[in-house]
């Protein structure tokens, strides 16, 4: 006759009201505490390597989710490259500080 094995999950546990499957919390993208125009806003440009490529990142942003989101489908047209944004930041595939910096003056935004 076989002895029955025990689930390791059933020993010894309370499965309350509390209990998640999950034990990672999930980061919420939050709203931006301040929200600025654009000409207030002062922009600063970063490059990374991500996998052997260039990424270029613009932050800190001021806007509302969808507004930002909005911003992010305007230059990607303009510039013809892929993004993402990312807490409150933009994210280009490619070394575009140069191409960024003048479209974003155009659209009235603040650099430093």
């Amino acid at each position: 006759m076989a002895k029955e094995k025990k689930n390791l999950f059933e020993i010894n546990t309370d499965f309350d009201e509390g209990w998640q499957a999950d034990n990672k919390k999930k980061k919420e993208a939050e709203e931006p505490s301040e929200i600025k125009i654009p000409e207030k806003h002062r922009l600063c440009f970063a490059k990374e390597k991500r996998r052997g490529k260039t990424v270029t990142i613009v932050k800190p942003f001021y806007l509302e989710t969808g507004a930002i989101k909005q911003l992010l489908k305007q230059l990607k047209s303009k510039l013809g490259t892929g993004g993402t944004v990312k807490d409150n930041s933009l994210e280009f595939q490619g070394e575009l500080q140069e191409k960024l910096r003048s479209v974003l003056k155009q659209l009235g935004y603040g650099l430093r």
